[in-house]
């Protein structure tokens, strides 16, 4: 499939090197000269300098044979302008980043669909959605809901002192038996990520997906001894939109919280809108401020300016001053190894949110998708098509690729742990781990 990306910045970026690896026709437009040059030394894509609102540039990317158009810049009438070039030239289908909310309201449908907009994607809202189901679930570095949030899947880096430290997954399977209620599907570590068998032994600071059944999840919390309580005072470092999303829901459920804004402006802006929460102008890096605002005595501090370096500080700080939980939004995923180490609980970043929606998107059949920012392995949701490969078959029948594995399987809103006797049938939802070069191959097995 040929695919253009507009806009080359952490969205496009990382969705174009998604759709790459799996083997997608990838062509990447940008205005800018610095991005385009970064994307021809690190991905395997065609890079046109120019923008997206250009027809000749869009002809230049590969208009004419393209499939799929995905616009994610960070500037919303470029990417509708884009759209709608986009449609009028025939492609079948077309993703618009939106972030103004009144691009996206109610009033605006009827420019949605004259630009021919198939799918409207938001990173600050979809990034907001990530941390709160972090808050909800402290000491997780990754949550995914698969099935109508009958299975989930966590995200959690194995501390020394946790009982599974030092077992086989075999042993840890037969503790469990008759019926499991979760199961490893990926783990990374040293950066390399598998898709272990029974015999892989679990080490401290393993970086582990789980897939497990609803109920089962403060069961394997402490198992993997990350059991906390949800936060009752948070603290947000940056006051843009992300933060502002962040604050008006957790403020609503009942937390306390308090927001630092550099900016005198929007920090009265702030204020005047969220009536429920602290709004204080200043710097998060002002150790002075930060302390006197008693940052070490709240549950969760997030950092989530535009500022890598100020984030990561500030939760180093916020951390050695007594918080329980801190979390990051990095942009620059060369920071990730060392923030584990350093101490910051969980990295972040908008594009992972939006790329998951676009690959479901490109993906026909395909019910949710999720990734991760370390490691490859991706989790799908499938629905077993009557009459596939895997319409009446064992789960050990399938054959599939050993970077594939069957994690749960949801019947008529029942969910079960994949086990090599399973049988599916069709309407079967099944969440899959798998390596994105073995994404086709799934596909075709379950139809």
């Amino acid at each position: 499939m040929h695919i253009i990306v507009v806009g080359a910045g952490e969205v496009g970026s990382y969705v174009a090197e998604r759709l790459s690896r799996e083997g997608h026709d990838v062509a990447v437009v940008d205005n800018t000269r610095a991005r385009i040059r970064w994307i021809d030394e690190h991905l395997d894509v065609l890079t046109v300098l120019g923008s997206g609102t250009h027809p000749s540039t869009l002809v230049e990317a590969g208009l004419g044979r393209a499939e799929l158009v995905v616009a994610v810049t960070s500037d919303d009438e470029v990417n509708l302008v884009t759209c709608m070039l986009a449609k009028q030239a025939g492609v079948p289908r077309a993703v618009a980043r939106v972030e103004a909310p009144q691009l996206r309201s109610k009033d605006a449908r009827m420019l949605l669909e004259a630009v021919g907009a198939d799918l409207v994607i938001d990173p600050d809202e979809e990034t907001a959605e990530e941390i709160l189901e972090l808050i909800e679930n402290p000491g997780a570095s990754e949550i995914a809901e698969m099935a109508g949030g009958e299975i989930i899947v966590i995200g959690a880096r194995l501390p020394p002192e946790a009982p599974l430290v030092g077992k086989t997954l075999l042993e840890v399977a037969q503790e469990h038996e008759p019926e499991w209620e979760f199961l490893f599907g990926a783990i990374s570590r040293g950066g390399q990520t598998i898709i272990p068998r029974g015999n892989h032994t679990l080490e401290a600071n393993d970086l582990l997906r789980v897939v497990c059944k609803r109920r089962a999840k403060r069961q394997l919390a402490e198992l993997l001894g990350i059991e906390r309580h949800a936060p009752r005072r948070v603290m947000l470092l940056g006051g843009g939109r992300t933060a502002e999303l962040v604050a008006r829901r957790l403020a609503d459920r009942g937390a306390g919280v308090v927001i630092i804004e550099r900016n005198p402006e929007r920090a009265q802006e702030l204020a005047e809108r969220l009536a429920k929460a602290m709004v204080i102008q200043g710097e998060i890096t002002d150790a002075d401020l930060l302390a006197e605002e008693d940052i070490g005595s709240h549950d969760a501090v997030i950092a989530l300016t535009g500022e890598d370096e100020a984030n990561v500080l500030a939760c180093l700080f916020a951390k050695a001053e007594g918080a329980h939980e801190t979390i990051a939004v990095v942009h620059r995923l060369s920071l990730l190894p060392l923030l584990a180490r350093a101490g910051v609980d969980v990295a972040l970043s908008p594009r992972t949110a939006s790329a998951n929606a676009v690959l479901r998107f490109v993906r026909g059949g395909v019910a949710a998708v999720a990734t991760f920012l370390e490691g490859e392995a991706e989790v799908l949701e499938f629905e077993v098509r009557e009459g596939s490969p895997a319409d009446g078959a064992m789960v050990a029948e399938l054959r599939l690729p050993k970077d594939v594995l069957v994690g749960a399987i949801v019947r008529d809103g029942k969910a079960q742990i994949g086990r090599g006797r399973s049988t599916l049938r069709d309407r079967d939802h099944v969440i899959v781990f798998a390596m994105p070069h073995a994404v086709d191959e799934v596909r075709r097995v379950f139809g």
